[in-house]
């Protein structure tokens, strides 16, 4: 029971993560991308993935102090490979996907940090609590395509994700880090 609970929460810190800069016009191949979450339950890594996500990306390498991202996760669609763990997580105590359907982060700033990497600053909100995140990303452009990678680090605990029993961190870490892989097309004019 607590494994899925644990399981439920990294699902949220994944959703924050898909704070990543997109493409001029860029569309998100959802089919190529993932958002993951993992946390450690017991120390014992578990992973988590979000099958449900929308992602407004806007990015020019030339011009990236331009850009803008806006990501927003189905927290419900968090799937941890068994259905019981699954529905643990969607309850009051870790994502309470009900009452905060959604986790979202919005942009508010891209700045060059060198070699293909950006430090993305936006607003993270999951369960209905809001923080300033600077997120890491990697951008590498692969023909026609752009793919955005990124690991941030964040505490459940600052979202909430995990009340309860579960609010005990020696179970379950209160670390989380979301993992995204975003590839994007540019539309054609």
């Amino acid at each position: 029971m607590k494994a899925s609970f644990y399981r439920y929460m990294l699902a949220a810190f994944a959703a924050a993560s898909l704070v990543a800069a997109g493409s001029a016009h860029a569309q998100v191949d959802i089919a190529k991308s993932s958002v993951l979450a993992i946390s450690k339950q017991m120390n014992v890594p578990v992973e988590g993935k979000f099958k449900k996500f929308d992602a407004q990306l806007t990015f020019d390498p030339a011009k990236a102090q331009a850009g803008s991202a806006k990501l927003t996760v189905d927290v419900g669609s968090y799937d941890l490979g068994d259905e019981s763990y699954n529905e643990q997580v969607r309850g009051k105590d870790w994502f309470d996907a009900k009452a905060f359907p959604q986790a979202t982060f919005v942009s508010s700033a891209i700045a060059p940090a060198g070699a293909n990497r950006y430090n993305v600053t936006g607003k993270l909100t999951i369960k209905g609590k809001s923080q300033t995140i600077v997120v890491p990303v990697t951008v590498v452009q692969q023909g026609a395509t752009q793919v955005f990678d990124g690991v941030l680090p964040i505490k459940r605990s600052q979202f909430d994700v995990g009340t309860g029993e579960w609010k005990d961190t020696s179970v379950v870490a209160d670390e989380v880090s979301i993992k995204f892989h975003l590839v994007t097309a540019a539309k054609k004019s």
